[in-house]
């Protein structure tokens, strides 16, 4: 099973230090998700960081993850500046949710993309959350 383990770990760090050469990106997805980590023999609470994009074919592309101890700006600036040092270019629209520390990093390191509110909200209760968008909006978020 370790072997096994070091294998995978190996194949995850190899896919977060891929270069991003692919571009441009144009169209920048950005979340977190609160998990909980068993660290140190107690559980805690982290944020995973997430940045998907539509690449040069019109295709969606995980660009990169990261864990944190939370989501605050100096993490998301680490994030984001780790993607651009990987090649991320030709950005023009950054698509997040509004918290404030995302939205200084995303002016600080993607200076000149634009910014855009997710009009995506999800809920389990409410079913599939592209029904309740505009139809001019479904496209973005499929």
């Amino acid at each position: 099973m370790s072997e096994l383990a070091k294998t995978l770990d190996d194949q995850v760090a190899a896919f977060r230090a891929r270069p991003l050469d692919a571009g441009p990106y144009p169209y920048v997805w950005v979340d977190a998700l609160a998990v909980k980590c068993r660290e140190a023999g107690r559980i805690v609470d982290v944020a995973c960081v997430v940045a998907t994009a539509c690449n040069a074919d019109g295709g969606r592309e995980v660009l990169g993850l990261d864990v944190g101890d939370s989501e605050d700006g100096a993490g998301w600036t680490a994030f984001l500046r780790s993607l651009k040092a990987r090649g991320l270019s030709g950005v023009q629209l950054v698509v997040s949710d509004a918290h404030t520390g995302l939205k200084q990093a995303i002016a600080a390191v993607m200076a000149g993309a634009g910014w855009q509110r997710s009009a995506v909200q999800t809920s389990r209760r409410r079913g599939d959350p592209a029904r309740r968008l505009h139809r001019r909006e479904r496209t973005l978020a499929a």
